[in-house]
């Protein structure tokens, strides 16, 4: 196993890279096949085994789905990389950036921004609210074009750290396999980390172990998005205090490092009154109302993930790199 991660690692710079430039330029095409489903499938049924009982059962069992789920996703991304070595290290290379490039989410994230700003700017309000329904989990069926536009931002900020920032982190730390066990947390976390009576106990530990495997990411992007605001023209100074002042009132250890910065570069104010399942819900406020919110933002705020994204790949590269001479 030792041989294997050592061949895993002496390429790794060069996996992550590709890796990269494949998720910029293809994105997540819908009909190839993609790990996250098997995971997801794997969660459903064990879920539906283990999620029984009284609380401090299904609260166990919660912990005991978690280790499986990324435990396995680890083990069996470095064994099929493992196999793929033995038949040829090139197969084991190109397996490798594959899979590296399936944990990403780079350009799907600015395609789901970008389909929920045509129909806006069509005026197509319903369409809009549809678009942004499959991005979100609060209710869009009564949103205003405001609403619409806070509620693509708020959710393109948060996973510029879930769906960009994170899996690049763990590929550059150990490549594929720690990239997809992040992929694994992840996704247990969108599945079951609810609070609501099927998962409030069930699901605990899946939603903690993603706040921690989130929490240097979540950090991380703060420089990196304050930068690609520099670059693009963006009051770095206001969004600055805007994250010192709101970052830690956001009900994420984590979300709130984002979306305050992107409020801040924006200049627009995020959070406020969202519906789950028919009730209202507060949340936090990120950043001063400096302008209404409007469909422009979605575009600024494409721009500066975009930007932000690229400048991600600087320092994973160097922290690969490190990794590959310790």
């Amino acid at each position: 196993m030792i041989e294997t991660l050592s061949s895993i690692w002496a390429v790794l710079p060069i996996t992550v890279f590709i890796g990269f430039i494949l998720d910029q330029l293809i994105g997540d095409p819908r009909s190839w096949p993609h790990p996250v489903v098997g995971i997801g499938k794997g969660i459903s049924i064990l879920e539906s085994r283990l999620n029984l009982g009284p609380p401090e059962i299904r609260r166990r069992n919660g912990v005991l789905l978690t280790l499986l789920i990324v435990g396995g996703s680890y083990l069996f991304t470095w064994g099929a990389i493992s196999l793929a070595n033995i038949f040829h290290p090139i197969l084991g290379f190109v397996f490798s950036a594959y899979l590296i490039f399936t944990t990403l989410a780079g350009k799907s994230l600015l395609d789901a921004g970008q389909n929920v700003l045509i129909p806006l700017l069509k005026g197509d309000l319903s369409e809009a609210r549809t678009q942004l329904s499959w991005l979100v989990s609060r209710d869009t069926t009564n949103l205003s074009e405001g609403e619409i536009v806070r509620g693509t931002v708020e959710t393109m900020a948060e996973n510029f750290v879930d769906g960009i920032l994170s899996p690049l982190f763990y590929a550059a730390l150990g490549g594929a396999p720690l990239a997809m066990a992040f992929k694994a947390v992840s996704t247990l976390d969108s599945m079951v980390g609810y609070r609501n009576d099927r998962y409030e106990e069930f699901g605990w530990f899946s939603a903690r172990t993603d706040d921690w495997a989130n929490y240097l990411p979540a950090r991380l992007s703060v420089p990196i998005l304050l930068l690609a605001g520099r670059l693009r023209g963006m009051s770095v100074n206001h969004a600055y205090q805007m994250w010192k002042r709101d970052a830690s009132g956001h009900p994420s250890p984590n979300g709130g490092n984002p979306e305050s910065v992107v409020a801040g570069l924006l200049g627009i104010r995020l959070g406020g009154i969202n519906i789950y399942h028919g009730k209202p819900h507060h949340r936090a406020e990120m950043g001063d109302a400096l302008h209404p919110v409007n469909a422009t933002d979605i575009v600024r705020c494409r721009q500066l993930i975009k930007t932000a994204t690229w400048l991600s790949l600087g320092p994973i590269l160097i922290a690969a790199y490190i990794v590959l001479n310790i």
